[in-house]
């Protein structure tokens, strides 16, 4: 498949317009993609990171980053007789070109937020806020379960399972220290209840006591 894009620019009052067909694209994340060796972060949205991890609508864990890109790359391969195209406005502080992406007559950013992918990327942009609560009224994509703004996933915030119900009804807590040990706490221990569980992290959920301590955990002396 051959891929095109068109960049386009301002400088002051000067207009340029530069084509060229591009032998080589890759999706390195759903919010940033590369043409010919040229990097575009796709402005207005902002798509989970590839280390990320959102829950599903069966409170089970994914790579949500991972399904977001794999959900632009679908995309694309099922409409390969189309063009990709991208137009930006500037570059970031990384060197990428700030814009708007299209396939086809398909808009690559507002399709991203209205199925789930992608949030509207308020800081920056209003554009597709509308696309965000379609996709948030439809619960598709992310909106199907739980996760963490991009934004604030990459400021170190994670996703905590707070609640018996999201854990099948099991209600010991398998933490991890900062030190890496692992311990957990019963209903009635003393740091029970401010204790959080980050999947992420590695921490989880046990139905007893045997099993916590079968998968290497101690329980906590408090």
């Amino acid at each position: 498949m051959k891929e095109s894009f068109i960049i386009i620019c301002a400088i002051i009052n000067l207009f340029c317009s530069v084509q060229s067909w591009a032998l080589d694209m890759r999706i390195i994340d759903a919010d940033t993609i590369e043409l010919d060796g040229a990097k575009f972060r796709l402005n207005g949205i902002d798509a989970p990171e590839m280390g990320q991890k959102c829950e599903d609508i069966n409170s089970k864990m994914y790579s949500c980053g991972v399904y977001a890109r794999d959900a632009l790359q679908a995309l694309v391969k099922v409409m390969s007789e189309e063009i990709v195209q991208c137009q930006h406005t500037g570059k970031d502080i990384y060197g990428r070109f700030i814009g708007e992406c299209s396939i086809g007559q398909i808009n690559i950013n507002m399709w991203l937020v209205e199925n789930g992918w992608a949030l509207a990327y308020r800081q920056y942009s209003k554009k597709y806020v509308e696309n965000e609560n379609i996709a948030k009224s439809n619960r598709v994509g992310m909106w199907s379960g739980k996760f963490v703004e991009p934004w604030n996933w990459r400021r170190g915030k994670r996703l905590t399972l707070g609640n018996v119900k999201s854990n099948n009804g099991c209600v010991i807590k398998g933490n991890i220290s900062s030190s890496g040990e692992k311990i957990y706490h019963v209903e009635n221990g003393q740091y029970y209840s401010r204790t959080k569980i980050s999947v992420e992290k590695g921490e989880r959920w046990f139905c007893s006591t045997k099993e916590a301590e079968e998968n290497g955990w101690r329980k906590s002396k408090q």
